[in-house]
């Protein structure tokens, strides 16, 4: 049961019996049943509103015969192309390297086609010629895995896919990187014309998760390369040119955990962004990984509103979790684990798809609109805001 969500509903319970009191004062007792009645009513559809609801087939993904998905499928990224959503999710093989998977689906649930080998492959993983290694969660705890392409994220820019990535060879090599294919190739799955690796995050230091928003801003690709201690966006005129004639970006750097942990929400470690963002006309919609302090063993999702124009100012950030990992599939394994890497919009519903317990692959979905004004109708403070009060 998530512990933090019937928390804030009782927290929101309370107050309106205070606010009952006070308008016991004014208003006669039918009419003042009735207000209040109706107030209870709307702070619980808005709280129904904002989590997102599993699919009951679930998990629509699961490890494969193949030596190189015998182990996980988890943690994937989602596009939609022609009215058909495509996925790549990171596959752990028994020799415990990570690979690209493909699969796709007409309604976005039922995926039938996924092919049955590697979308991409990381080049020459230099541990693999030291000394065997195997899939191992207790040894490797990033999903069992020792090294290869790790969580992907995708968006579809002036006709081209582009993926971001954990470079992951060892824990002393963890970047960021990026490929990118033409939409052509990406739809006709002619994957071997990726283009890359382009290593985006700096040489020397260790960095995870970023994310590419859905289009340019102001000309150029932005990169969200973190929320944690604060919103940070880099913009470069070309993905492949960084490292070259085009800097590293340069990161926040340090563990998460050693923040200090925020108060006033659920949310009190922020690890890392989720999806890319999504555009909506009221922000851009940003799902994020986050742990309660009072319920520490488990990641959950987030979800926020970046301005559109200034993308790094947070307007709205959901008062509770909108994904907790309560299901048996989500605790199979790696328990208390769902993580979102992938976000589209169909027919004016929302499906966000995620890895459960390292393990499988999910997907979970609401209308979007309704959604939206639940974030923002039952919205906490601004993350940005909470952040400055800290660190000041």
């Amino acid at each position: 049961m998530d512990f933090s969500f019937w928390v804030n509903i009782l927290a929101l319970l309370f107050s309106f019996f205070v606010i009952g009191a006070v308008l016991g004062a004014a208003f006669s007792k039918p009419i003042r049943e009735k207000i209040i009645e109706v107030l209870h009513l709307r702070q619980l559809l808005l709280l129904k509103s904002l989590l997102l609801l599993k699919s009951p087939r679930n998990p629509i993904l699961k490890p494969g015969t193949s030596p190189w998905t015998a182990e996980a499928v988890m943690n994937p990224a989602a596009v939609v192309i022609d009215n058909r959503t495509h996925l790549l999710y990171r596959a752990i093989g028994m020799d415990g390297v990570s690979r690209l998977g493909y699969a796709s689906s007409a309604d976005g649930i039922v995926f039938d086609k996924r092919l049955p080998t590697p979308a991409y492959v990381a080049r020459n993983p230099r541990h693999l010629s030291m000394h065997l290694r195997r899939y191992s969660p207790v040894m490797y705890p990033s999903g069992g895995s020792w090294g290869g392409c790790e969580d992907p994220r995708m968006v579809m820019i002036d006709d081209r896919a582009y993926v971001t990535f954990n470079m992951f060879d060892g824990w002393d090599f963890i970047r960021v990187a990026a490929i990118s294919i033409s939409k052509e190739d990406f739809v006709k799955e002619r994957f071997s014309k990726w283009d890359g690796p382009h290593i985006l995050s700096k040489p020397g230091q260790v960095q995870k998760n970023w994310v590419l928003f859905p289009e340019k801003i102001a000309g150029k690709f932005a990169v969200l390369h973190s929320i944690a201690p604060k919103v940070e966006i880099a913009y470069r005129d070309s993905l492949e040119a960084v490292g070259t004639t085009e800097s590293f970006i340069e990161s926040w750097v340090g563990a998460r955990n050693d923040l200090p942990a925020r108060e006033n929400g659920w949310d009190s470690f922020i690890r890392s962004a989720g999806p890319p963002p999504v555009r909506t006309d009221r922000g851009w919609l940003l799902f994020y990984h986050a742990i309660s302090e009072r319920d520490p063993g488990r990641y959950q999702l987030g979800a926020m509103l970046l301005d559109l124009v200034e993308p790094t100012k947070v307007l709205y950030r959901a008062a509770a979790p909108v994904l907790s990992p309560n299901e048996q599939y989500e605790n199979h394994g790696k328990p208390g684990i769902v993580y979102a890497c992938g976000a589209v919009v169909r027919h004016g519903e929302l499906f966000v798809y995620y890895g459960g317990a390292d393990k499988v692959v999910c997907v979970a979905t609401t209308p979007l609109n309704d959604f939206l004004d639940a974030l923002i109708k039952g919205s906490q403070p601004a993350l940005a805001d909470v952040v400055s009060a800290q660190t000041t």
